[in-house]
């Protein structure tokens, strides 16, 4: 079980003031990682670095970080590297939703969503890389794609999301490719529908329906995600790359 654990690294984690971030970060703080928590919004990041820490008696910092801003990434790691140490493990989990018709985007709408779910992916993937890389760190990186990237969602419209999430499988794979020669591993996880404060907020007649074509009847919870970030950033997963593992309840099983 040890293989498992997560003593003695230090792990970014993005998009970790709320949502699934936030859950799984504490996870990875129960097994022993001490964590930065990036985040755009720094207060409520600082709230949630606090609980987790006093809660399992490890170091967590709260970090502001833009994920769209390449320079913002930049200073994020160098903070990080100042108050907790050289980067281990990074799970790469920010992003945003739009639900919006195609035909009635606007270029700035498309391109926003574009900015943080891919562009942002790949800005700290390749920032983590290379500080890995230079410290000859065998990195781990777990990138949140989703089962929109494989399959198309109804009856809500987000062409600009799916586009996104499955540009985020198929980086995996070839970072996971390009970077091996270092022993830096790249893999995903693709939630289906999960219960956070986004989804608390879509409307109910899609949550509805939504039950009604998932296998097990209900929405996951982030809880259930946090075992698969943990074997993908801890040593139990050592042969493991280029993996996207989907944790959808059976959703696109049917």
């Amino acid at each position: 079980m040890d293989r498992f654990s997560l003593a003695g690294k230090r792990v970014v984690v993005t998009g970790g003031a709320q949502g699934i971030g936030k859950v799984v970060a504490d996870y990875l703080a129960e097994a022993g990682a001490e964590i930065g928590i990036f985040d755009i919004n720094k207060q409520l990041a600082k709230k949630t670095a606090e609980q987790i820490s006093s809660r399992h008696n490890i170091k967590v910092e709260a970090i502001y970080c833009d994920v769209t801003s390449p320079e913002s990434i930049t200073n994020a790691f160098d903070s990080f590297s100042l108050d907790i140490g050289v980067v281990d493990a990074v799970f790469n989990n920010a992003g945003i939703v739009l639900h919006k018709e195609a035909e009635t985007l606007t270029p700035e709408e498309w391109l926003r969503v574009i900015d943080v779910d891919v562009n942002g992916v790949f800005f700290v993937a390749q920032e983590a890389a290379r500080r890995f890389i230079k410290n000859k760190t065998k990195g781990t990186i777990v990138n949140t794609a989703s089962m929109s990237g494989i399959i198309v969602n109804i009856p809500q419209c987000q062409a600009s999301y799916n586009t996104a999430k499955a540009a985020v499988i198929h980086m995996t794979k070839s970072l996971a490719v390009e970077w091996a020669k270092y022993d830096i591993r790249v893999n995903s996880i693709s939630p289906g529908y999960i219960h956070t404060e986004m989804t608390a907020q879509v409307r109910q007649d899609w949550k509805d329906y939504w039950l009604s074509l998932i296998p097990f009847g209900r929405m996951g919870l982030p809880e259930e995600l946090a075992g698969a970030v943990l074997y993908l950033l801890s040593d139990a997963s050592s042969y493991t790359t280029g993996a996207n593992i989907v944790i959808d309840g059976g959703f696109t099983t049917v």
